[in-house]
């Protein structure tokens, strides 16, 4: 049986997912799973221990390696599970030697990240069950927002050179895929480690330029202080950059903002995407926000809830506030569980009325439809189509949507 990678989180944990897989083949390791981890939340390190005694159950002799940031962070919490037989850190799970004679080497492999300056060059060709391929342009985070725990887990920033994103993109094109994904950690810093500064506009503007095969480019969550001009500029012109940003917001209130260690306030979001709109009029707005940060009050509740529909802010992404050990709003006034859960559970509702408008608003209106599996797809703007059930995975369509049946865009 071959390696099997579970994986749990972000675009850049599938990116890595893939190395890891090419990494375990080329080395024969047989009867091996791997899981890539999370630890964005309390709940998503929860998810990936149930995983791995579940996968034990299952599969009482396969060799269990776990990596990914919540094995990065807490190494001895998941060395002490009897289900697992390695735990690898996220500097250690992308190297080669890793999985060459794995029951020679030491059973825990974890270093400190903070001292990893530098990516190591990876060329992804293929993503197992993806019809748009995630392309890793950066790393780590040099900020300390006060809830998160993710630079601990990924170290500081750091930035793909720009030729090898261009490898890395034009070598998934000729494999077929139509779309490209740019992820990262902080992709808005990108290039701040590099010679001569580039930014995430310039990257931007170089891989269109130099793979003009390139069909469509995406980009993962972004932080609207950070957007230079040249992508502002890229986003009124180019055609092949997706209408679609995905922002990091967090929260709606300034008090909050703040108390969050964010570079942003909530009028620099309504600015941002008054702006965006004006550039591009077509474009829409994903978002992350928390619900229920320590000492969030209802009024400052009321801000989050009413940004929504201020910013236009469709494609949510909504957590109740998990508190993790060892950052400083642990230590804050907590709000209820109960009444964090509630909040989420209205959040998500306002989202859900914002993407019945836009899906409607796109009635009449030409939609360029990338193909997924089982008839369905995702529009420039990331919407959810329906397609033809013949409609081949990875291929491109234009349909004119007609109606929205159960949150899905029909063009019949």
């Amino acid at each position: 049986m071959q390696t099997e990678v579970i994986t749990f989180g972000c675009r850049l944990n599938a990116f890595e997912s893939e190395v890891m897989r090419a990494h375990a083949q080329k080395a024969g390791l047989e009867d091996t799973i791997i899981v890539n981890s999370c630890a964005v939340t309390a709940e998503a390190v929860r998810q990936a221990r149930q995983s791995i005694r579940r996968l034990r159950r299952e599969r009482p002799h396969a060799h269990i390696i776990v990596t990914g940031c919540a094995a990065q962070i807490e190494p001895e919490r998941f060395a002490a599970m009897p289900e697992v037989n390695r735990v690898l850190g996220n500097e250690e799970k992308l190297r080669p030697e890793s999985y060459l004679d794995t029951a020679a080497q030491a059973r825990v492999r974890v270093n400190d990240i903070m001292e990893v300056r530098e990516i190591a060059p990876h060329l992804v060709t293929s993503f197992e069950g993806q019809t748009r391929a995630f392309v890793q342009v950066q790393n780590g985070c040099n900020h300390r927002c006060t809830f998160c725990v993710i630079p601990f887990g990924r170290g500081n920033s750091r930035s793909v050179p720009v030729a090898e994103v261009v490898t890395q993109v034009r070598l998934l094109v000729e494999q077929g895929f139509r779309e490209i994904v740019f992820t990262g950690v902080d992709i808005s810093a990108y290039g701040e480690d590099l010679p001569g500064r580039p930014t995430l506009g310039m990257l931007v503007k170089r891989v269109l330029s130099a793979v003009p095969e390139l069909p469509r480019l995406r980009l993962s969550s972004i932080d609207a202080a950070e957007v230079d001009d040249t992508l502002c500029n890229l986003m009124a012109t180019e055609a092949r950059l997706m209408p679609h940003l995905h922002l990091s917001v967090q929260a709606g209130d300034d008090m909050i903002l703040k108390r969050m260690k964010r570079r942003h306030l909530r009028g620099d979001i309504i600015a941002f995407a008054e702006k965006m709109r004006r550039i591009r009029p077509d474009i829409v707005f994903g978002a992350d926000l928390i619900a229920g940060f320590p000492t969030e009050t209802e009024a400052m509740f009321e801000q989050s809830l009413a940004l929504i529909e201020e910013a236009h802010l469709t494609w949510l992404h909504v957590f109740p506030y998990s508190a993790r050990q060892g950052t400083p709003a642990a230590k804050m006034p907590q709000v209820p569980p109960a009444l964090r859960k509630e909040r989420a559970a209205r959040l998500r509702e306002a989202g859900r009325q914002q993407e019945i408008r836009f899906l409607q608003s796109r009635i009449g209106k030409a939609s360029h439809v990338l193909a997924e599996q089982d008839g369905m797809g995702r529009s420039e703007h990331f919407a959810p189509v329906r397609l033809s059930a013949h409609a081949k995975p990875g291929s491109l369509h234009s349909i004119m949507p007609i109606r929205v049946e159960n949150g899905v865009l029909c063009g019949n």
